[in-house]
């Protein structure tokens, strides 16, 4: 059992994860400039040194475990953080070169990821020796990530009371969404005409967001009857499909991925409307050097241009 980290335990956990990260050993190796055997001790000597086992190897290919799932988890906060602390320590030597980590929330809509993308290379160009690790996490966790130190920046809409030790920057763009139900729910036969006043949206099982505020399904005297809860706009779309539940879709979801699905705005859209508006946050802690600002700058500009055609 590890008890305390070494130098080389270090060394064996990078291993790890560019194989977890790579889903192989071969695949690892140009990253690693490893040859297989090499990795494959590494893997086999960190194993021994956690007392688990991480993952499978053979002619299934690789697995990771439930165990080694976990670990590689944990090494990504660890590293995302000794990265970021690099970083950082080097800008105070106006040294600006490194790792800086982007998060963007999940299910964000294509045209914002494009043009996440074109931020992102426009500050690759400025600063020609800073590289972006751009990952995405679930709603409920933005909050966190901004705070814990995984990563600089964060691309999120954010509908709670905004905390102090989080500092935000508004973009200008909102995410309109509504209510939504599948073509063979109850619901759906109303798709262009108001709820008949003997029709209670109260009776309907629906499904909420982790981390939303529950102020979303108020609306007047109506409350929608959450039953249940998704971790993403992703998978509350899966649970909406199953004819059982409706639930609050952004319009993009339903535009770019449930257009094929059928998706039917309840009452022509007209019930439980929102708008959420989009932002880059970081972390009080978070230091803003001449990269981070310029990469805000940048998400800002292309984030908007990419929304006008939408507005």
């Amino acid at each position: 059992m590890l008890n305390r980290l070494q130098e080389s335990d270090i060394k064996l956990l990078r291993v790890f994860y560019a194989v977890a990260s790579c889903n192989g050993f071969t695949a690892a190796e140009p990253v690693l400039r490893m040859q297989r055997p090499n990795i494959s001790a590494a893997i086999k000597k960190l194993e021994e040194r956690l007392d688990l086992v991480l993952c499978h190897r053979g002619r299934g290919g690789f697995q990771m475990t439930k165990e080694g799932e976990v670990v590689f988890q944990e090494t990504k906060r660890i590293f995302n953080a000794f990265d970021n602390f690099v970083f950082n320590l080097k800008s105070l030597h106006d040294d600006y070169s490194g790792h800086i980590t982007l998060v963007l929330m999940a299910g964000l809509p294509l045209s914002i990821q494009l043009a996440v993308s074109k931020a992102v290379k426009s500050t690759m160009k400025k600063f020609d020796d800073i590289h972006v690790n751009i990952q995405t996490r679930l709603y409920n966790e933005v909050e966190h990530v901004a705070l814990s130190g995984e990563c600089h920046l964060v691309i999120s809409t954010y509908d709670m009371v905004k905390p102090e030790s989080v500092t935000f920057h508004p973009i200008g763009v909102k995410c309109k969404g509504r209510l939504y139900c599948s073509p063979s729910h109850p619901l759906a036969k109303y798709r262009d005409t108001p709820l008949p006043d003997d029709v209670k949206i109260e009776d309907f099982p629906a499904i909420g967001l982790s981390g939303l505020s529950s102020g979303n399904y108020i609306e007047d005297d109506r409350r929608l009857a959450i039953q249940t809860f998704s971790d993403s706009y992703d998978a509350a779309m899966s649970a909406i499909m199953t004819g059982e539940y409706i639930a609050l879709l952004p319009d993009f979801i339903a535009k770019e991925q449930g257009a094929s699905l059928g998706l039917v705005p309840i009452a022509q859209g007209s019930m439980f409307n929102f708008e959420h508006e989009l932002f880059v946050m970081n972390g009080k802690n978070t230091r803003l050097n001449p990269v981070l600002r310029h990469c805000i700058k940048e998400l800002s500009y292309f984030i908007s241009e990419s929304q006008k055609q939408y507005a």
